[in-house]
């Protein structure tokens, strides 16, 4: 009885469409990819020789009622002190003639609420005279951000103390004014923290 080519067709695909599908079956599941920690850069201290003699000035010459911590971070001395002493270690390093930094560049705010529930305050001062630069550091407890103005021994925390104020709800007691810098009167929230939902939004 002659064979039926159309069957042996039928077999032959039917074949291949069973190995096909046990092939697939056989395929290992993708891998999710891992996603790295993130690492924090960090940059070795270097100090030229003037902040090196500054550093050991500071050392030696700080007012002991003070308890100053002297330290260093990348190329620039820094001092760190207890809030209540802010006004105290800034009048010092604004009026000692041998230091005179009579120029505040910058204040900055540190986010380190989820590592330690703080925030670090920096201020960066500048020695015209002297060629030298420093950071006073101060920090608050996420428990109760308040800490005094400075804008009475440098005009130029006004409006830095107003942005801290602004974007993480740093209270400058004693400044003449914390109305709203850079947001409305109405905005809710503080965008510098990190906890801020940045992506929480509505389009218009």
């Amino acid at each position: 009885m002659p064979e039926n080519p159309d069957s042996e067709e039928l077999v032959e695909s039917t074949g291949a469409e069973v190995s096909d599908e046990t092939s697939e079956a056989k395929k290992p599941e993708p891998k999710k990819p891992v996603r790295k920690e993130r690492e924090v850069p960090t940059v070795p201290v270097n100090l030229d020789e003037k902040s090196l003699q500054l550093s050991s000035f500071l050392d030696t010459n700080c007012p002991e009622n003070i308890s100053p911590s002297i330290g260093a971070e990348a190329d620039i001395v820094t001092i760190t002190v207890d809030k209540k002493n802010l006004i105290e270690i800034c009048n010092y390093l604004k009026n000692d003639e041998n230091l005179q930094f009579n120029y505040l560049s910058l204040v900055t705010v540190v986010d380190y609420e989820a590592i330690s529930e703080t925030f670090e305050l920096n201020y960066h001062l500048v020695s015209l005279k002297f060629r030298q630069k420093i950071a006073v550091k101060c920090n608050l407890s996420i428990n109760d951000l308040s800490i005094p103005t400075i804008s009475e021994i440098w005009t130029t925390a006004n409006w830095f103390e107003r942005e801290s104020h602004d974007l993480f709800g740093v209270i400058f007691e004693g400044h003449p004014n914390l109305s709203p810098l850079l947001l409305f009167e109405e905005f809710e929230g503080f965008p510098g923290r990190k906890s801020f939902p940045f992506h929480d939004y509505q389009e218009w």
